[in-house]
């Protein structure tokens, strides 16, 4: 709003020494005022009565005071107003604009998207006008002789013609001469206020007015008129006639804060405080003889930190409670306990309402996975020590044992009944019947030797087909590791008939499928540690040239030209037709015991000496797809059934573990392992259990050898 000086007779001047005050009329106002006051109460008090009104009663009021000083100050005469003098108040920008639009410096795209383009001093959206297309644009250049300045509104939207004064001023911008329009000489003087010379005083050593630091006069004169008729009821709010008669048909309904109980937010609950572990038998004042420090315990509890001790008091004994002193760091405790329940953040813990019978995995019934190994049919017994291994013969009619006390026997399944009982000067340590039934044949490994002897049992046909192609066997290859022997006289009576010496005793051995190859693990003969023999070349080669481990047992794929070798925490795949490493299983074990090949090869099962006993799904991944935990000692053996979904497990605990382990043809789908049965009769013997199992060929039925010498047979 521009400010003005009063011009009036020479009584209305008023000149004071050092300064000129000025004095303003404001009789037009106030008459104006009372006009409009008057004019709002006959009419009702309707709704153009805002305080957009007075803002224009008072744009009103400087116009004719414009007027009036135009009409005083002719240019036939001189200027009766006070020194023209400029005031750093006399222009007020912000009332020159007609801010309609009170969004700010807000970037006006923002508002593309939306009907608006912002909002009025009242708070109410301002519409966006409807823009035509191009041809009502055309029309309208053609139709408006005021279409060449017209300009669009980036606040309002809306089309603003350009006076002549704002026009010449856009001139006068283009051709870069002075912009001011009221300027009538551009080309005047300039006055050097400041000049090059070094001169001793400043231009002016006057403080600021005190009228620079407040308010603009004017604009407490309007906001005062403003609030007056606010106060008189003058002026009211615009009231929506639409929405007041929508009101009044239904009645008013007020918002009500707290008729919502409902809350969106978390609720807070209160969050306890731990409490305090309650006090022992150390801190009674009569403890038992136990609990009290002997000379050698209290200077280690003295010596240690009181962050190590595991108690933080020394424990004394009084003859009754009126004699116990009192406690000399109670108070430091309690500090402690309030400087804690301060401090330290505390997290509600949410308790789950859960069955535990829901956590357990939905499993089918063990009575519908029948038939399986259950009850204790037949015991085999004979050995004096305990027997380290079993193995069956392909047919399922004989079984053959290796004991501590150095000999094998050969027993009739059906019957328990030994048939046949060999004598040897070690201790045996695996016996392994060959896998190709047209041959009667034993593996024996005996400290230092593997033993190929004819077991001598059953068909007449068999036994003389075998010892037939070993009569056509050459002579076997000698070196210094491995040494071939052909046994004679009483040896070969008793149907030994060859004999292959190693630098290191056998601990593992294992026969390939057709029944031709033979691999023995010698586990500390180093890069010679696994030994693979042809029987019907009478040939021995190592594979590795370097050792990866400790090897613990080996074992044939029973498909494909594929080998195991199983160290202490590792089994390795290798293709024996390549000569290469294929795939390297971490089993997650301490110490690896055993390895059995599932009868389709993708799959094995490992247990480890730390009671575990893994699952692996060579398809899958390296990693073990199921732990199993079942054992409360170290697993000695297990084995897989070639016909039925069956697998075993054989533990220091006395126990044989029979599950149901059902593989699927589809890769997709991950194999189901359910336990079964636990199979107890075994005695402990010398710290070890069962040490070996085995399934029949054919039936679902288990052998299991023990640490006490005996053989028991479970069927279904």
């Amino acid at each position: 709003m521009k400010r003005k000086r009063s011009v009036g007779n020479s009584k209305e001047k008023k000149e004071i020494e050092g300064s000129e005050e000025e004095t303003f009329d404001l009789r037009d106002m106030q008459n104006k005022s009372d006009e409009d006051s008057s004019d709002s109460e006959t009419d009702g008090q309707d709704s153009e009565s805002e305080g957009g009104d007075i803002s224009s009663s008072v744009d009103e009021e400087d116009e004719s005071e414009e007027e009036v000083e135009n009409s005083t100050n002719t240019p036939n005469e001189p200027s009766t107003s006070l020194t023209q003098e400029k005031d750093e108040y006399e222009f007020d920008s912000s009332d020159e604009e007609d801010i309609r639009n009170t969004v700010g410096n807000v970037p006006m795209q923002w508002y593309r998207d939306y009907e608006h383009v912002g909002y009025d001093i009242a708070g109410k959206k301002i519409m966006r006008p409807v823009s035509g297309n191009e041809i009502d644009d055309f029309l309208a250049k053609m139709d408006d002789p005021n279409y060449w300045r017209t300009v669009k509104d980036k606040l309002t939207g809306q089309n603003v013609v350009l006076s002549d004064k704002d026009t010449e001023l856009i001139e006068k911008l283009k051709a870069g001469r002075t912009a001011d329009p009221d300027a009538s000489n551009p080309f005047a003087p300039w006055i050097d206020f400041f000049t090059h010379e070094v001169m001793k005083h400043p231009v002016t050593n006057q403080p600021r007015d005190k009228r620079s630091f407040i308010p603009s006069y004017w604009e407490k004169v309007k906001v005062g008129k403003m609030v007056h008729a606010i106060k008189m009821g003058w002026s009211k709010p615009k009231i929506d006639k639409e929405k007041t008669s929508d009101d009044e048909a239904e009645g008013y309904k007020y918002y009500d804060l707290w008729a919502k109980t409902e809350d969106n937010r978390k609720p807070r609950f209160h969050i306890p405080a731990p409490k305090l572990p309650l006090p022992g038998h150390a801190e009674s004042y009569n403890p038992a003889p136990e609990y009290l420090f002997t000379e050698k315990e209290k200077e280690e509890w003295e010596a240690k930190e009181s962050e190590e001790r595991r108690i933080q008091f020394e424990p004394k004994k009084y003859d009754s409670l009126r004699t116990v002193p009192a406690y000399v760091k109670f108070v430091n405790e309690r500090f402690q306990r309030c400087l804690d329940l301060y401090l330290c953040p505390r997290q509600r813990k949410m308790k789950l309402n859960v069955d535990p019978n829901d956590l357990i995995p939905k499993l089918p019934s063990p009575q519908d996975l029948q038939p399986f190994p259950c009850v204790q049919s037949l015991i085999y017994k004979g050995h004096e020590n305990l027997i380290r291994s079993i193995s069956v013969h392909p047919m399922g009619q004989w079984l053959v044992s290796g004991s501590d006390d150095g000999t094998v026997r050969i027993w009739e399944v059906s019957t328990a009944r030994c048939l046949r009982t060999l004598t040897f000067k070690g201790k045996v340590k695996r016996v392994a019947f060959n896998p190709n039934s047209g041959l009667s044949l034993i593996a024996v490994a005996v400290d230092k030797e593997l033993i190929i002897l004819n077991s001598l049992v059953g068909d007449k046909v068999v036994k003389s087909n075998t010892d037939s192609i070993f009569e056509s066997f050459e002579n076997g290859e000698t070196n210094e590791k491995v040494e071939w022997k052909t046994s004679s006289g009483e040896d070969y009576a008793n149907g030994i008939r060859l004999r292959i010496s190693h630098i290191k005793d056998i601990s593992d051995v294992k026969w390939h499928v057709k029944g031709d190859y033979l691999a023995v693990v010698i586990p500390n003969a180093e890069k010679h540690s696994v030994c693979i023999h042809q029987i019907s070349k009478r040939r021995s080669q190592h594979p590795f040239k370097k050792p990866k481990g400790l090897v613990q047992c080996v074992a044939f794929h029973p498909i494909r030209p594929f080998f195991f070798v199983a160290t202490q925490r590792y089994i390795r795949v290798y293709n024996l037709a390549k000569q290469e490493l294929i795939k390297k299983c971490m089993s997650n074990c301490k110490w690896l015991s055993s390895l059995e090949i599932h009868p389709q090869g993708d799959n094995l099962i490992a247990g480890s000496y730390d009671r575990r006993l893994c699952w692996f799904d060579l398809d899958m991944s390296t990693k073990p797809y199921k732990n199993l935990r079942h054992h409360k000692k170290a697993i000695r053996s297990v084995a897989f059934h070639k016909k039925y979904p069956l697998f075993a497990s054989a533990s220091d605990d006395c126990s044989a573990i029979v599950c149901h382990g059902q593989v699927y043809s589809d890769l997709m789908t991950n194999a189901l392992i359910v336990p079964l049965k636990i199979l107890r009769g075994h005695a402990s013997a010398q710290g070890l259990g069962v040490l070996d199992c085995v399934f029949h060929p054919f039936q679902p039925w288990l052998f299991t050898s023990g640490a006490d010498g005996t053989i028991r047979l479970y069927t279904s």
